[in-house]
């Protein structure tokens, strides 16, 4: 099969977000030719990934898998440049496809914005080739209960509809979040078309992993890594707070990443004098496992807002299973990883008090007893987030209907 993905966000291996790009090398290596269609500029860096000059495009292998970047504009905020962005890529990306001579077997659409996958189902249509639709985040559902977009607006109605249509073109919906049946249903769509390929973690990067020791030394290093965005950050810098009120010198927070709002929470630890908080910049996936491999515990946590219903999967979740540490997780989650696997702690969100008590009961364990947490959360991942696997359940899907032809 000759496989096309277009995911406006994909990163390449010593990028951030490599899920799209692992799957395709799996892809690649079971004798399936795999693009990806990816801007040029960094989403996550906000700088370019790939410098183009006077080119609208630029193909580049890497370890088999064609990388297509594709121009695009620079922005700062979630503002009209960013809007433009997205036009400008999709756009671009229509041009590129149709102009290939060659015919994918499979387009597969990928949103967190829904422009991206319409130009995968548009270039299927031109191409004659299958389209599957994946779905990353709930686009107008998670702005609206972010209460970025009125539920009534032009722009959520329009952004509903366009989901609508995609969910309906689809032969598959890929979804990356675990319980969205009634949500799907609630467009009039079946659910059957819903097939479960979450964020997984490809454990090669994971080899140079020091060995955990339970956590014996103090300070207790507690670490969190991926986006600074609100949510996550203000309860871990609230639980901070307590633990230091509490006289807690031998807990630490390591905090690991970017974001548009990183120098507000900078900021805050000082104003709040936090002597127990370190920052750190972000790391690529390609140095994660030095990176995790310091920590004795990790952190993560979620607004308590009625989204989560839906079962969200987190990338970084992910990376703190497979470095087989004990996991702190502070939310409401109909698909909470942590809880399952008895990895480590989950408690609702919104109480500081409470995370701290699990920081504190936590470093109470023996460390035999936090090493055992570590090693279920690692086979829970090997059974559920693996990429090798995800990619075959893809492929499960793709090759029966193309074995014989084009579709």
């Amino acid at each position: 099969m000759r496989i096309w993905i277009v995911n406006h966000y994909a990163d390449p291996p010593d990028g951030l977000a490599t899920r799209t790009f692992d799957i395709a090398r799996r892809m690649v290596e079971r004798g399936h030719p795999t693009t990806i269609f990816v801007c040029s500029f960094s989403h996550y860096h906000l700088r370019p990934a790939r410098a183009l000059g006077w080119r609208l495009w630029r193909d580049e292998d890497i370890d088999g898998v064609r990388m297509t970047w594709v121009a695009g504009n620079a922005y700062r905020d979630n503002d009209w440049r960013r809007v433009l962005n997205m036009s400008l890529f999709s756009m671009l990306t229509f041009l590129i496809g149709a102009f290939r001579r060659e015919r994918p077997d499979i387009v597969v659409g990928v949103s967190v914005h829904p422009l991206a996958a319409l130009t995968g189902y548009y270039l299927a249509r031109l191409k004659r080739a299958r389209f599957f639709f994946e779905v990353t985040d709930l686009w107008p559902q998670s702005l609206i209960e972010f209460g970025r977009l009125r539920a009534d607006g032009i722009a959520a109605r329009s952004m509903r509809r366009l989901e609508r249509f995609l969910f309906r073109k689809a032969e598959r919906i890929i979804m990356l979040w675990r319980h969205t049946d009634a949500y799907v249903e609630a467009q009039g769509v079946s659910a059957a078309k819903i097939l479960w390929v979450p964020h997984g973690v490809e454990l090669e990067r994971y080899q140079r992993l020091a060995p955990y020791g339970g956590g014996t030394e103090r300070p207790f290093k507690v670490m969190f890594v991926g986006g600074f965005v609100s949510g996550p950050l203000e309860g871990i810098l609230d639980a901070a707070c307590v633990l230091q009120k509490r006289g807690r010198t031998d807990v630490k927070f390591v905090l690991v990443g970017a974001g548009q709002e990183r120098d507000i929470f900078v900021d805050r630890a000082r104003a709040l004098g936090l002597a127990n908080v370190e920052f750190r910049p972000p790391v690529p996936k390609r140095d994660i496992a030095k990176a995790l491999g310091e920590a004795d515990a990790f952190i993560y946590g979620v607004r308590d807002i009625p989204l989560y219903r839906f079962g969200l999967s987190m990338n970084k979740v992910t990376d703190y299973l497979a470095a087989g540490r004990p996991i702190i997780f502070f939310g409401r989650s109909t698909y909470d990883p942590v809880q399952d696997a008895e990895a480590g702690f989950s408690v609702p969100p919104g109480d500081p008090e409470v995370v701290a008590d699990v920081i504190e009961k936590l470093v109470a364990l023996r460390p035999d007893e936090r090493m055992e947490m570590g090693s279920r959360g690692r086979r829970y991942l090997l059974e559920h987030h693996n990429i090798p696997e995800l990619a075959n359940r893809l492929l499960a899907v793709f090759e029966p209907h193309v074995a014989g032809g084009r579709a």
